[in-house]
């Protein structure tokens, strides 16, 4: 080598330490994210694998067809007003409580309570439901009490029927007054056929034996075809309940990969299908990307998911996923401006069945006898929205104790060892979505699950394990927009006259509520999602029944048609940019981006662009890189719903430009040279600043 290249080297190491001794406050590394997954398209067209066909269908069970659809007991489609009863023990136990998997407050006594019980313990109880019309009854569905203090069933019943309430005629089994079996647990609905249809108005279900340390305590729907009154036409035209063109039913595994093939062939230019994963029993975890350039993610576009099916018995989610990509897709080929424009702004990414395992064994049921909690759980018997990593712990304890609070971090938070482990509890449906969140710099997501009606924001884990806490995040203020933003354009959600669901009432929270606050959930996807990655994610509880009637899934589409575009927008929301080195205009990865007066961090994607949610307003905005001298700059938010363009350009510090140009053997410029000796006698008064101090 040269004797000048080796003078360089011999300068490298003293020319770093001063440089390095000068490095500004705010440029220390961050972890770098794992290494990036690419997910593959998937041919929907190739056969199941043989060993999966076999584990999960070996058994060809399908669900029972029923006759007529349920009026809506469970669904609350059938009104309070329209339920009565002979008798009642109190107000928390009254007729109105009589509806299939309807859930208790957990305090014994509660005004929302499991069931309706009668007062008296004899033959002579009825619970009476009001079709409101002609209809022609077919069956009855009856649960016991849901109660944690009480057990309470009816083993058999009887059935009354009426046009006027006054002159009531039995259902018959021949010529012998019929007698069904009911329960012989709480839980598990049992499913009674009339031994024929009979038309009327008015239907009684009559207990007639019981759990004998119990009481007379039920939960029940009823199965009905309305009847056509031939004096009014109007009543004719069946209430199809949406005007949308869609595939309206319930979907097993095999269905949705048919129905996800064909949205695909109808728009091959705007969509693509590829899998995270496998479940545990072998199903892949199928995505539908949305986007005017599949498969590859754009300079400044945003990155947004839904994610339905966790528990695979909440099954409206899944439905709604479907029917959003027929609809995109749909609307996108007629020319409608607001799906075009998300399509060409957004890279739309939607998983359907995160648990496909859950979801077949409550499917085979069927969607009025899966009860409350059949494929709730991965096949392993995991809840996957409590398996995700607890980083909520891991932040609040290093709050107690680091005393140099500029220390903490606040963002981006590593997963632990022992979690990522192959012998921790965790199920292959998580670690794939994990995978999944690692590999793709989402903005915005939700989590659709089932069984209220609510959105629910972080935090979702109380700080001291308390029962329920409000626990927010430092970005509070917009997670409530969020949520809102769903909950008040969503149809049923925004009415102000519908009944609580089960024993909440979050029509005084605004149907919105702080996760925690409503009860704690250690290792939630929204937690995670929001302390890991840059991803901010809520939960939306979309209908009071998890498992709807097919007959429901229409009018379900309009109720939430309209929150699932006006959510999937607010992703365009606050600031973005591109943070790039101002000397070759490179994008620069994981450049931390923050907003003075919000205590939580984000990162800048691999191609150095980044989006910060952010309600309107003024914000200070910094943003610093290892290597670069931090840049601040206003970054004004407004109310329009589209981002403020704020680009970062950063300059090497001295230390990194040295090794660069050292590295290439180049010649040190003169204002870096000038820079050197400034630093070095900066050092050299501070050393004797120091010294004459302690004398």
């Amino acid at each position: 080598m040269s004797g000048g290249n080796g003078a360089r080297l011999l300068l490298l190491p003293l020319l770093l330490r001063v440089a390095e001794s000068a490095t500004p406050n705010g440029t220390k590394s961050v972890p770098s994210p794992p290494a990036t997954t690419t997910f593959s398209s998937e041919d929907l067209g190739e056969q199941i694998e043989q060993a999966v066909e076999s584990r999960v269908w070996g058994r060809k069970e399908e669900p029972p067809e029923l006759e007529c659809p349920p009026l809506g007991m469970e669904s609350l489609r059938v009104k309070d007003d329209q339920i009565r009863a002979s008798s009642y023990q109190r107000r928390g136990l009254g007729p109105h409580r009589g509806r299939l998997n309807i859930q208790s407050g957990i305090e014994d006594g509660d005004i929302y309570d499991g069931a309706w019980c009668a007062q008296y313990k004899d033959k002579k109880q009825w619970l009476q439901v009001d079709a409101g019309k002609p209809t022609r009854f077919t069956g009855v569905i009856l649960q016991g009490r849901n109660s944690i203090w009480s057990f309470d069933l009816v083993h058999t019943y009887k059935v009354q029927l009426s046009n006027d309430t006054i002159s009531w005629k039995s259902c018959m089994n021949g010529s012998e007054e019929a007698v069904f079996e009911g329960n012989q647990d709480p839980e598990t609905p049992v499913l009674a056929a009339f031994p024929e249809s009979a038309v009327a108005r008015y239907i009684r279900i009559n207990p007639q034996t019981w759990y004998e340390n119990g009481t007379i305590c039920l939960r029940a729907e009823v199965l009905g075809c309305a009847v056509p009154d031939p004096n009014n036409i109007h009543s004719w035209q069946e209430d199809e309940g949406s005007k949308d063109k869609l595939d309206f039913r319930h979907h097993n595994y095999k269905e949705m990969r048919k129905l996800m093939k064909s949205v695909h062939e109808a728009c091959p230019d705007i969509t693509r299908i590829y899998s995270i994963g496998k479940s545990y029993m072998g199903l892949k975890l199928y995505v539908m990307e949305i986007s005017d350039n599949p498969g590859k993610h754009e300079l400044g576009e945003p990155e947004f998911r839904y994610v339905a099916g966790m528990h695979g018995n909440e099954v409206l989610g899944r439905e709604l996923l479907l029917n959003l990509m027929e609809h995109m897709c749909r609307e996108y080929k007629l020319g409608n401006p607001r799906i075009i424009q998300l399509v060409k702004e957004t890279r739309v990414h939607l998983l359907p069945s995160m648990n496909p395992d859950g979801y077949e064994m409550a499917y085979k049921k069927g969607s009025e006898l899966s009860g409350w909690a059949l494929g709730r759980y991965s096949y392993e018997g995991i809840d996957m929205n409590h398996n995700f990593a607890d980083l909520n712990s891991i932040m609040w304890d290093a709050m107690e104790l680091e005393m140099d609070k500029s220390k903490l971090i606040n963002h981006h938070f590593p997963i632990p060892a022992q979690y990522t482990s192959k012998d921790a509890f965790v199920a292959s449906e998580t670690r794939a979505v994990i995978r999944w969140m690692q590999s793709i710099p989402f903005v915005l997501s939700a989590n659709l699950h089932g069984g209220e009606l609510v959105v629910v924001y972080p935090f979702d884990m109380t700080r001291d394990w308390a029962p329920r806490e409000l626990t927010p995040t430092p970005d509070d203020s917009f997670f409530r927009w969020l949520a809102t933003a769903y909950a008040s354009t969503n149809q049923v959600m925004s009415n102000p006259d519908r009944r609580p669901c089960h024993n909440e009432d979050f029509l005084r929270h605004n149907n919105i509520i702080n996760g925690a606050d409503w009860h704690t959930v250690p290792g939630s996807m929204n937690d995670f999602s929001y302390l890991h990655t840059n991803c901010f994610e809520v939960t939306v509880e979309l209908s009071c029944d998890k498992f709807p009637h097919a007959s429901e899934l229409p009018r379900e589409w309009e109720n939430n048609k309209e929150s699932l575009l006006v959510y999937m927008e607010q992703v365009h929301r606050g600031i973005k940019g591109v943070v790039r080195d101002k000397d070759t205009e490179a994008g620069i990865a994981d450049a931390v981006i923050k907003v003075d007066g919000i205590d939580h961090h984000i990162r800048s994607a691999f191609d150095g662009d980044y989006w910060r949610l952010l309600n309107p307003g003024d914000y200070e905005v910094t943003v610093s890189a290892e290597g670069y001298i931090p840049v601040t700059r206003s970054c004004g938010v407004h109310y329009e719903p589209y981002p403020t363009i704020c680009d970062f350009r950063l300059t090497k510090t001295a230390k990194h430009r040295l090794r660069g140009i050292l590295a290439r053997g180049g010649k040190i410029p003169k204002d870096l040279k000038l820079r050197l000796r400034q630093l070095r006698q900066q050092k050299t008064r501070k050393v004797r600043e120091r010294r004459q101090n302690r004398r």
